[in-house]
């Protein structure tokens, strides 16, 4: 089972993996479709199923916000937002506005939008959107050319999927549609002050670096996040590169400028070049950080786009803390960040 994958899904509430698996979560005993609209529990809380039967022959009762064994729900909109959803899966150009389904659906905008969000966890938009690149990946597994697939999908402009394209692919259509050819990434993984510290590298940059306290652990991560490519270890290879960080990390260099190879969406892109624009020693709040890429009110997304960096330390979300001052979340642990945090702000920089 890919967890990586299912657990980007439940992040994102990717409609386009409703029906491959249910999550569950520990702490409360509930399992939930990965497009539930409740909060989202911490990643080691929980665990994928193929199925809700799967689920509940584990122990686990159904979510009565999301259903997801298909029994019937009581929010009284709950059949109007299926019809809705039964209508975004068509192929339209353009797809329908808020207008366009309030009109057609007898229900103003605003209130449709905040409807289906309820329900659904995400908006109109982002359903038709879902399914209409589940569509282009269908068409281009079927062999059709890529212009082809495009237009067939409901696309408008190529450009519409090529400025997108992390957004559904993580390369490019065409590489998708070969199959995305096997590539080579080196890596290497070596001691450092915060435990074990994993570098990656394509030959056009670093693709990954990560932290941990148990090196088997970050190489079977490696594994899972490159499942298709050849993975080999190249220590010497990486010598330079790891020592850079290495020294970064115990305060002997006040930036870390690598070569970076990474997937993004434009607006992780976005967060992630503010975030290299923080002083080395200062910090920002989520807040802060919307203000910064001229976002106000987007801290929630801001914080998810820096759950998502692949890159520790080069992209160093480490420097964003909650409005109260306290740490908040860190992808490779708080006592990390912590850490990092107190040597940056004990060393006086020019």
């Amino acid at each position: 089972m890919q967890d990586n994958t299912y657990w980007q899904a439940v992040q994102s509430r990717n409609v386009a993996y409703e029906d491959r698996f249910v999550y569950a979560v520990k702490t409360t005993g509930i399992y939930c479709r990965p497009t539930c609209p409740s909060r989202r529990p911490h990643r080691h809380n929980v665990e994928f199923f193929d199925t809700w039967g799967d689920a509940e022959v584990a122990g686990y009762r159904p979510c009565k916000r999301c259903n997801p064994n298909g029994q019937a729900t009581t929010d009284p909109y709950s059949r109007r937002v299926t019809e809705i959803c039964r209508y975004l899966e068509q192929t339209y150009d353009p797809p329908p506005t808020l207008d366009d389904l309030g009109r057609l659906f007898h229900l103003s905008p605003t209130h449709l939008q905040r409807v289906f969000k309820r329900i659904v966890g995400i908006s109109p938009r982002q359903y038709a959107d879902a399914y209409r690149q589940k569509r282009l990946r269908a068409l281009m597994r079927e062999n059709n050319t890529v212009t082809d697939a495009l237009y067939r999908a409901g696309y408008t402009a190529s450009s519409q999927v090529y400025e997108g394209v992390n957004d559904i692919f993580g390369m490019t259509p065409i590489h998708y549609r070969m199959g995305a050819p096997e590539m080579d990434i080196h890596y290497a993984i070596v001691p450092c002050e915060l435990g074990y510290l994993l570098v990656a590298a394509t030959e056009r940059g670093v693709c990954k670096i990560s932290l941990g306290d148990d090196p088997a652990n970050l190489e079977k991560d490696l594994h899972e996040e490159f499942a298709q490519a050849r993975l080999i270890a190249a220590e010497a290879q990486l010598a330079y590169t790891c020592a850079t960080v290495t020294s970064y990390i115990a305060g002997e260099k006040s930036t870390l400028d690598l070569p970076l190879d990474i997937h993004a969406t434009a607006f992780q892109r976005r967060v992630w070049e503010a975030l290299r624009q923080i002083p080395y020693g200062e910090t920002r709040s989520y807040d802060e950080l919307s203000m910064m890429i001229g976002q106000p009110g987007a801290a929630r997304a801001v914080a998810g786009a820096c759950a998502k960096n692949p890159v520790a330390l080069a992209i160093p979300c480490h420097r964003i803390v909650r409005k109260d001052g306290s740490l908040g979340g860190y992808r490779w642990g708080l006592a990390r960040k912590e850490t990092l945090l107190r040597i940056e702000r004990s060393i006086d920089r020019p």
